[in-house]
């Protein structure tokens, strides 16, 4: 009798049709906003195409990043290609903050040369463009732990709030002629990214200097190793981003007289990872050998 088995989607396998899903998307609503931009000689939409286009390049190397994160060491990069992760989320931060300030900048040249398109075709796509980045950002809004999908998610969520923006302007100005409505919705929405994309800007950047990821507290870690009853001091304690998901920590212990070292590091090993959630440790542990050396100095003075 043939057996079959079946594997369920690992949460890596979700998040990789995610990406393709959302990738896909966009890319068909790039073409269709762009066609219809030109159309209604509408610069908002053909701009909005021209962003919406860096978000699907910023959405490629976001999956890039995640997809990299989750390979195997070789012999050439002996921790993987998860670093990836940690540029793509820098690189999604940078794009963040500079769509805000072109946006920002558009808006400027709109109240000095207001243009008014076909207010239907404006509408019906920007709706489109809501209910596309709304489904792309809800699809990766599950790796919310992850700083290169949290950036990407913001990326879809930004977009789906500058298509809102662009449906309700069309709707006011089509009643009331107040053209000025759009570039001063510009403006708010161009803030509204700019204040999103500078924690990822900065929590990216700090990951690519090596800093200690944002949800570890280097002094918690420090006190718990300090106050260990196994251990009697820490030093060159070393704490980074191995990717967007994965922290390494190195540390120098030095055990208390009489402790068995193996099972100790085992036990700081599980701890590290229980409470800090610290999978790559290592650690270079010693016996105390003070009193020994206490002992052969008493033992010198006798003589």
């Amino acid at each position: 009798m043939a057996c079959s088995h079946t594997h369920s989607p690992t949460p890596q396998d979700t998040t990789r049709r995610a990406f393709a899903l959302s990738i896909a998307l966009n890319s068909g609503f790039v073409v269709v906003e762009l066609m219809a931009g030109v159309a209604a000689h509408s610069l908002a939409l053909i701009a909005d195409a021209i962003h919406n286009l860096g978000d699907v390049l910023a959405l490629l190397v976001a999956w890039l990043g995640y997809h990299l994160a989750y390979r195997k060491p070789t012999k050439h990069f002996t921790y993987g290609m998860g670093r990836f992760s940690i540029y793509a989320a820098f690189f999604n931060g940078v794009t963040l903050v500079g769509s805000a300030l072109w946006i920002a900048v558009e808006a400027v040249q709109r109240f000095l040369h207001p243009v008014e398109p076909l207010h239907a075709i404006v509408s019906i796509v920007a709706v489109l463009g809501v209910a596309v980045n709304t489904v792309s950002a809800l699809l990766l809004a599950r790796g919310r732990g992850d700083l290169n999908l949290k950036a990407a998610m913001l990326h879809m969520a930004g977009d789906a709030a500058i298509s809102a923006g662009v449906v309700i302007a069309a709707i006011v100005m089509a009643f009331t002629g107040w053209i000025w409505v759009d570039p001063a919705l510009g403006i708010a929405i161009a803030v509204i990214i700019f204040l999103s994309g500078i924690p990822v800007l900065r929590e990216g950047g700090a990951l690519a200097m090596d800093g200690v990821p944002k949800e570890l507290k280097q002094e918690e870690i420090l006190e718990f190793l300090n106050y260990h009853n196994d251990l009697k001091s820490v030093h060159d304690l070393h704490i980074w981003g191995l990717s967007t998901t994965k922290t390494a920590l190195t540390a120098h212990l030095e055990a208390r007289e009489g402790v068995a070292l193996e099972p100790l590091q085992r036990a700081l090993h599980r701890e590290l990872q229980r409470r800090f959630k610290i999978t790559h440790v290592t650690l270079q542990l010693e016996k105390d050998h003070s009193a020994c050396l206490d002992q052969h100095e008493e033992h010198e003075n006798a003589e």
